[in-house]
Formats: C-alpha cells, sequence, structure tokens
C-alpha cells in the first residue's frame, strides 16, 4: 500500500509553486495525496520567514500539525525556514524528523529517533525547474525566477534565496503547457528584471506575450516600478488582464532611500496615471510598509494624501518587522509601536473606503468571469487568492468563462447573476 502524504504550505504564491513541486517528486516516488493531515504518513510543512509573524505563524503550524499526526507519522519543515533558520529549528523543534532546506528531498524512509535531522548543505535537486503536476484549480502560479539581485534595506530574502536566477524561456513555457490551467499567475521575488540575469533585459515582455498566446489570462504578480516600462505596461494590457501589481512600499522620496528603494509619489502617481489613461480598465495593486526607521508624520501624511491620489483598487499595509542581517536594523529613529498602529489604522480606513466605493462602482455592469469554484468566480480585477471575488450562479460550470451582470456587493465581494 502506498505511502501517503500532507503538504501544508504557508506564505506567499512563491511558496505554493515549490509546494507544488515537491508534491511532484512525492508522487513520482509512489505517496499518494492523504485526505487530512492526521491522516498522512508524511507531513511536509513549507513555512514562511519573511517577517517575525510569519516565521510565529510556521513554528505553531508545525507544533500544531504533530500534535495531530497519527502514531508513526513524520513530520518534516522544510522551506524559508528551513533554509534560513535549518539548526536553530533542528535544536528548539525535538518533534520534527527533518529540517530539509531548498532541494532537499523531504520524503522520509523511516521516522527519525531523538533529534531531528538538518539536510541543507547539498541540494539534491533543482527545485525551481522541477516538473510540475496538472493544475486541479483553472488558474496556477509559475515562478519565473527564483532570488533577487536588489538590496531593499527591510528584507532579508537575497540572504537565504540567494542571487536571482531566471529560468529558460522553454522551461517556463513547458510548465505552462503541462498545467492546462486556464489562467496563469507569473511569479518572482523581482518579476519585472525576469532575464535579467540571463544577459537579456526586458526578457518578460517576450515572455508574456508568449504564455498568453497559450492561454486566456495571463496575470503578473510583483513588479519593481523602476522596471515598469512603456512595453511592459502596454503587453500586460494587451493580455486582457490589465492588473498592475506594483511594489511601491511608501512614497516618501527621503524614507524610500533609507529603505534603499527608487522613486517617489510624484512619480508613482504619474506612471498610475499614465497607465489608466492607456488602458482605462487597469486595476491595481500594491503595499506599503509602515513605521520603517525615520518614519516621520510628513512622511505618514505623504501616504495618507497617496492614497487618496492614486484611488488604487487593492492595498496591503504592514507594520515594518526588524529582520536579522538587513540594512535597517542598523538605522537609528525607530517608530514606536502604538504610533505604527494608530498610522496603520488611518491609511486603512481611507484605502477601505476607496476600495468599497470602486467595488461598489461595478454595480449594474456586465463582467466576465472565470469560475474558479461552485459559485465562485474572478474577473481581471481579482487576483487568486488576495483580492475580492464575486459571487456567480452555482450552475455555471468550474473552470468556464461567463458573462455576468454585477447585481449587489457584500463587502468588497460582488455579486452577479
Amino acid at each position: 500500500m502506498a505511502q501517503t502524504y500532507w503538504v501544508e504550505t504557508l506564505g506567499c504564491p512563491k511558496n505554493q509553486v515549490d509546494s507544488d513541486k515537491l508534491v511532484g517528486t512525492l508522487e513520482a516516488g509512489d505517496y499518494a495525496g492523504a485526505t487530512s493531515a492526521d491522516e498522512a504518513d508524511l507531513v511536509v510543512v513549507n513555512t514562511c520567514a519573511f517577517i517575525e509573524a510569519a516565521r510565529q505563524e510556521s513554528v505553531e503550524t508545525i507544533l500544531a500539525l504533530s500534535d495531530a499526526r497519527r502514531a508513526g507519522a513524520r513530520v518534516v519543515v522544510t522551506g524559508c525556514m528551513a533554509e534560513r533558520y535549518g539548526a536553530e529549528l533542528a535544536d528548539a523543534l525535538p518533534e520534527v524528523d527533518l529540517v530539509a532546506g531548498f532541494g532537499v528531498p523531504v520524503a522520509l524512509t523511516k521516522k527519525a529517533a531523538g533529534r531531528p535531522q538538518r539536510q541543507s548543505a547539498v541540494p539534491a535537486f533543482d527545485l525551481l525547474n522541477l516538473p510540475r503536476p496538472k493544475a486541479t484549480a483553472p488558474w496556477a502560479y509559475v515562478k519565473v525566477a527564483e532570488g533577487c539581485d536588489r538590496t531593499c534595506g527591510f528584507c532579508a530574502i537575497p540572504s537565504f534565496r540567494g542571487k536571482q536566477r531566471s529560468r529558460t524561456h522553454g522551461d517556463i513555457l513547458g510548465e505552462v503547457d503541462a498545467l492546462e490551467a486556464k489562467e496563469i499567475v507569473l511569479v518572482a521575488q523581482d518579476l519585472a528584471s525576469y532575464g535579467k540575469d540571463l544577459g537579456q533585459r526586458g526578457a518578460i515582455v517576450p515572455l508574456v506575450v508568449d504564455v498568453a498566446a497559450r492561454v486566456e489570462r495571463t496575470r503578473l504578480l510583483y513588479l519593481y516600478p523602476s522596471d515598469l516600462t512603456d512595453a511592459l505596461i502596454d503587453v500586460i494590457g494587451e493580455t486582457g488582464v490589465p492588473y498592475y501589481d506594483l511594489s511601491l512600499q511608501h512614497v516618501s522620496k527621503p524614507l524610500l532611500r533609507r529603505m534603499r528603494r527608487w522613486g517617489d509619489g510624484e512619480r508613482f502617481l504619474k506612471r498610475i496615471e499614465d497607465i489608466r489613461a492607456r488602458w482605462p480598465e487597469a486595476t491595481f495593486r500594491s503595499s506599503f510598509i509602515v513605521g520603517y526607521p525615520g518614519e516621520t508624520e510628513t512622511d505618514h501624511d505623504e501616504l495618507l494624501s497617496f492614497v487618496d491620489a492614486a484611488q488604487l483598487d487593492w492595498v496591503g499595509f504592514f507594520s515594518f518587522s526588524p529582520e536579522d542581517g538587513t540594512f535597517a536594523t542598523t538605522l537609528d529613529g525607530a517608530v514606536d509601536s502604538h504610533l505604527v498602529s494608530e498610522r496603520l489604522r488611518e491609511l486603512a480606513e481611507a484605502q477601505d473606503s476607496i476600495t468599497m466605493a470602486r467595488r461598489h462602482a461595478l454595480i449594474g455592469t456586465t463582467v466576465e468571469v472565470l469560475v474558479d469554484a461552485p459559485g465562485v468566480g474572478r474577473t481581471h480585477r481579482e487576483a487568486p487568492e488576495i483580492d475580492g471575488i464575486i459571487h456567480v450562479p452555482i450552475d455555471l460550470a468550474v473552470g468556464e468563462f461567463a458573462k455576468v451582470t454585477i447585481t449587489g456587493a457584500r463587502g468588497v465581494d460582488l455579486e452577479a447573476a
């Protein structure tokens, strides 16, 4: 009888891609998926280490799944926490059987005794280029590169994900074909820089063209604003999914320089206005860090003004989290946590009203949705898992496109008939 597995994925879409590829290696090794974690012979936790809250969630998940596992089952920890804190995790979590870094097999032939094993020094396979099973949903993430060449002051990702390593054009298209999804969501730590490490500046543009020729929808996430060229703006619009996920982080020029990042609010706003002029149906998402060392009331007020002027569709605000080894930990000007909370509240209130107004403005319009699940659809305006949804008639077939009319709203989610 085949051994069974369960993979629990935490963190970003890029982690979900890694999990899909780990599933492929397990199934190639004669493992079969379990119906729940407590019934599996092997429980794999793909962790996130981006900020302290993510690390805490990862540890809590590991402990909960370890407690819930059936007798004789093994628990393996992989992902960013395993790569960044492997030895510490192995020492701190005796409940775990294996701590496996990137590219290390997660399958154990038998339960370990005593201190968990730590395996990450020599990757046994290239996780980035492993094949994946056919998509089980109508959409799928495709990771086009690993790592990042930027040195943002708040981010530790390059320290454990390494420098950017782009996949070849052909490998990516092969994965797109194999997934057989209706919507492909391209992701990377720095998506717009795809191909630079291969000596191919602007390579993201022909890649998007070729992916869009294969699937009905092509969506891009995580675009660094300095690399948002006219050619990239237009190729995104031409896919029929004019969705611009811009990694802005703040708008104050002095604070952005302390973050070791490019740009300012005036440049960002001009670019957004330019995109809207060219693609009136454009949808925008971004995220901002609140409470970065040195953030002043003037900086905060500038961000509030930008939020009002930009009228973005979807925005996430996050409190600054100091990360070991980053430039930000060397800076003075720590912002009091109570003040950070107050700034977050002000920003969230301002953006919530904007998002609600933009969603309600769609009532009465006819839109095309991709049906993700019974009664659930998305237009080009909603990225899977992170934005709102459209409640559609239950009889619409999953995986199909349908025209529906927006009849009402439930918060940021819309109702359609």
